[in-house]
């Protein structure tokens, strides 16, 4: 598989409060973001719980994909911090550049 670029225009760090994996949605308290919830942006490497995470906040981030998502649809998280299509009264935290199934690494873009 050919590897996706991003294009991060603000990377922020936060102390991770649990172990978190690359390439998830990751909330203001350092931890996996909730279901629905707004994110602070996505963590950019695995990181291992108390250390400085580097998050992706704005731009054009790599996020794994928690189920079929098609391409310009709004994004929330699911429980494990991965990107699935926004439900009425959930929070939007990017769209979808890229059209994946579950387990896809896509491209999404923040802050517009």
């Amino acid at each position: 598989m050919a590897q996706k670029l991003y294009k991060p225009l603000l990377i922020d760090s936060v102390k991770a409060a649990t172990n978190i994996p690359k390439q998830r949605f990751v909330g203001f308290d350092g931890g996996i973001c909730a279901a629905g919830a707004k994110a602070l942006g996505i963590c950019d490497v695995e990181t291992d719980a108390e250390q400085q995470a580097p998050i992706g906040v704005i731009g054009i981030l790599l996020v794994e994909s928690g189920g079929t998502i098609p391409q310009g649809a709004e994004l929330t998280s699911d429980a494990s911090g991965k990107a699935v299509v926004k439900a009425e009264g959930q929070k939007v935290n990017g769209y979808a550049q890229d059209a994946g199934e579950a387990g896809d690494i896509i491209r999404i873009v923040r802050g517009i």
